[in-house]
């Protein structure tokens, strides 16, 4: 660039540092966008949400991984959305998880205002600062069950002895250690005799026996339900063969900095689903007859069970 000397116009001077200016703030922009074009590739997690646009405040609603998240964003995401629609200044946001271990650790990180998580964990999360509200109702619905070929040959629990038994999760209480405790108090060593496979989801239990990838698998009543309804096929190869007893079906939490007012419009909300039409409707979808009111004293029979789960069972 040619040197400025007294005498030339200022105008001139003016527009050569606008160039400069615009040219260095268009790299530095570019640079930027990349940068974060970047970090977003390395670190971006899908998120399954339903949200009420326009509203003040968001709470976030974690629900237990039921089934995969769209399926589960597809199940609960009406109800979320009818909750948002009759809280006013409050836009619920439905946040489904990928597993188990990632749910959780949402749930002791606090990360969740509301919670739908299982018993077990419904227990653990009042360690960190969450108070039961509600429940789910229709309690007989909350027992495992174990699933096998019709063509497997087992018909006796101690069949499954050096055999692979599918399970959703360590933590997964219906569908993990509910069967594995049936089993032992019907005679096998569960420690030793089987091998179990962790297998991340309840619909990836069910299908590692249908692959013949484990003899066995252990799941419960809604998922095999919902299992049965979408792969008639597939589940017409299956058949449960043992079931446990009932326990306290799932738990609704919320977090202890959640404004009081909010928690029991929240609770009323739910409570009264069943005595109107869109109420009877939202609760088919899950489906579910009703949700029922619920403390954290509510679940002392989980936390017995657990005791006996954790000293018979490693």
């Amino acid at each position: 660039m040619k040197d400025w000397r007294p005498g030339k116009s200022t105008a001139f001077l003016e527009a050569r540092l606008y160039s400069l200016t615009l040219r260095l703030a268009v790299f530095l922009l570019s640079f930027c966008l990349l940068a974060c074009d970047s970090q977003k590739k390395e670190s971006y997690t899908p998120v399954y949400a339903s949200t009420s646009a326009g509203k003040r405040a968001i709470l976030i609603f974690g629900v237990l991984p039921f089934h995969n998240p769209q399926h589960l964003y597809e199940t609960f995401s009406p109800l979320v959305e009818y909750l948002s629609r009759n809280l006013p200044d409050i836009s619920i946001t439905l946040e489904a998880s990928r597993s188990y271990e990632e749910f959780e650790k949402k749930l002791n990180s606090r990360h969740f205002d509301f919670a739908l998580p299982n018993p077990y964990q419904t227990i653990n999360s009042l360690q960190h600062g969450y108070h039961v509200f509600a429940k789910m109702g229709e309690d007989d619905k909350f027992r495992g069950i174990i699933i096998v070929r019709k063509d497997s040959g087992i018909n006796r629990v101690a069949d499954l002895k050096d055999k692979i038994i599918s399970f959703p999760a360590p933590t997964a209480l219906a569908a993990t250690m509910m069967p594995l405790y049936y089993l032992h108090t019907h005679g096998l060593d569960v420690n030793h005799d089987i091998k179990r496979l962790f297998s991340g989801s309840q619909e990836s239990s069910i299908m590692n026996v249908y692959m013949g990838k484990s003899a066995a698998g252990g799941t419960w009543l809604p998922p095999w339900q919902a299992f049965v309804e979408r792969n008639p096929l597939l589940a017409a190869e299956l058949e449960v063969k043992w079931e446990t007893p009932p326990l306290f079906n799932n738990g609704l939490v919320v977090r202890d900095d959640v404004p009081p007012e909010i928690v029991d419009k929240v609770q009323s909300l739910l409570l009264d689903l069943p005595t109107h039409e869109e109420g009877r409707q939202l609760l088919a979808v899950l489906p579910l007859a009703r949700f029922e009111r619920a403390t954290d004293a509510t679940y002392q029979p989980v936390r017995d069970f657990m005791k006996k789960y954790s000293e018979a069972v490693h």
